[in-house]
């Protein structure tokens, strides 16, 4: 683990990395800190409301996540491939993407309420609720502001509208909960979030580019070479929301909203460890890529290095969490979300396996495995949903907990055996599970 360590030291003193450090080190704050503060309010959020009114926010909140993925359509590494590629013609790229999201964003939008029609009683609050929720979808196409930034290096730009972002939010959800708000006004402030964040992009990407937005045009030719491409990254998309989300979906229609609630609570706590990876391996995508074209040995070395330090990191989350779970759920949220505790201890262990699949991640854009990407989704959407099936209706959140557990071990290592490119990795995962004994193997017999 030691030797793991110093080559990745090593490695973020390579020249080559530092050009990206600057842009990622503002990633990374901005992560620490929404993070830091959504998870604040977040708790005074669910103290006030109680695990009922808590369960439908966050069970709306899952449905638009799972609505909205229709308007990802795989562009997001697209959009920016194609800027950096032909930076003459952004404006171009810009419109044509910003014209399909805007497309499949209506139509979502008009889903969703339909939807809300169907599984509500028209009129109650949890139909205004998600019609509130509906909304957020709309504001989806302004993502491509974010696109332009992270293209252009200028990342920063992105995370300071997002910081201010959270900061307003969190302002306003703690006047409400001052004032002892309703539920539709929480239901509010994410709608409230998607217009902010939209005109906070908006006003950074004119001040830092030379192009009105008048001069944007969607292109037919475009739009359709950008969809045969990005098809399988939105259904791989789709499958990795699903499996995230569905949950608390199926925890509502399978239990109640108050069922919801609680297990939103420990989600929440599990899921907060997720930006680590992501960010730490794209900061390393560069000089993986680099290693490849040089170096098959190489790589793989430092694949592994990377597996064994995320999964150790992850493992020390792990068991770290599921020691303090019980105490802190009750000091955090009190006695209504106790059982959140068990929920909670069961749900971090699924983090190896996030912070491993970070490492895939990469290797599949590395290795151009992209379809095999959409299929371990798949599998895991799969799994998750049935496993849900059969042990929520008995177990409620904690069976929830252990499908979201078992699906994620399915769609991020155990699938990578029965495919013949990625079975490397399914033992370099292997052995990363047991890196603090291969590496306490090796110190005492030095």
């Amino acid at each position: 683990m030691q030797r793991g360590f110093r080559d990745l030291k090593r490695l973020i003193k390579q020249a080559e990395f530092k050009k990206y450090f600057f842009n990622t080190s503002w990633m990374m704050s901005e992560k620490i800190v929404t993070m830091g503060i959504g998870l604040i309010v977040s708790i005074f959020v669910a103290r006030y409301l109680g695990p009922e009114n808590f369960g439908i926010l966050s069970y709306a909140a899952s449905l638009t996540s799972l609505f909205a993925i229709s308007t990802h359509l795989g562009l997001h590494g697209l959009a920016i491939r194609e800027i950096v590629k032909y930076p003459e013609d952004d404006h171009q790229v810009l419109g044509t993407v910003f014209g399909l999201k805007m497309i499949t964003a209506i139509i979502a939008t008009i889903a969703f309420i339909l939807f809300a029609i169907y599984t509500t009683k028209p009129g109650n609050e949890e139909f205004w609720v998600l019609c509130l929720m509906a909304g957020v979808i709309l504001f989806k196409p302004f993502q491509v502001f974010d696109f332009w930034f992270q293209a252009k290096v200028k990342a920063k730009y992105s995370s300071i509208a997002r910081g201010i972002n959270s900061l307003v939010l969190a302002l306003v959800k703690i006047v409400l909960v001052v004032f002892s708000a309703t539920l539709l006004a929480f239901a509010f402030t994410y709608l409230l979030s998607a217009v902010l964040i939209a005109l906070l992009f908006l006003f950074f990407y004119k001040s830092e580019s030379n192009t009105s937005l008048f001069d944007w045009d969607f292109n037919l030719s475009r739009a359709k070479h950008l969809l045969s491409q990005g098809w399988m990254i939105m259904a791989g998309s789709f499958f990795a929301i699903l499996y995230l989300k569905v949950d608390q979906v199926m925890l509502r229609w399978l239990v109640n909203a108050e069922e919801v609630g609680v297990y939103s609570v420990a989600a929440t706590l599990s899921e907060a460890w997720y930006f680590i990876p992501g960010i730490i391996v794209a900061s390393l995508f560069p000089k993986l890529i680099e290693l490849r074209d040089k170096s098959e040995e190489k790589f793989k070395l430092r694949l592994q290095h990377l597996f064994d330090i995320l999964s150790v990191l992850a493992l020390f989350i792990a068991i770290f969490i599921t020691l303090i779970a019980d105490p802190a759920i009750h000091l955090l949220y009190g006695l209504e979300f106790q059982q959140a505790s068990v929920i909670l201890s069961i749900h971090i262990w699924a983090g190896i396996f996030i912070f491993m699949r970070a490492v895939f991640s990469k290797w599949i854009l590395i290795e151009d495995a992209i379809a095999f990407s959409m299929l371990t989704h798949g599998a895991g959407a799969i799994a998750n949903v049935i496993l849900n099936l059969i042990l929520i209706p008995g177990y409620g959140g904690v069976g929830a907990a252990v499908s979201t557990l078992l699906s994620y071990a399915m769609a991020s290592y155990i699938s990578l055996l029965f495919y013949k490119k990625s079975r490397p990795l399914f033992w370099m995962m292997s052995k990363s599970l047991v890196a603090p004994i291969r590496y306490s193997i090796k110190y005492f017999c030095i």
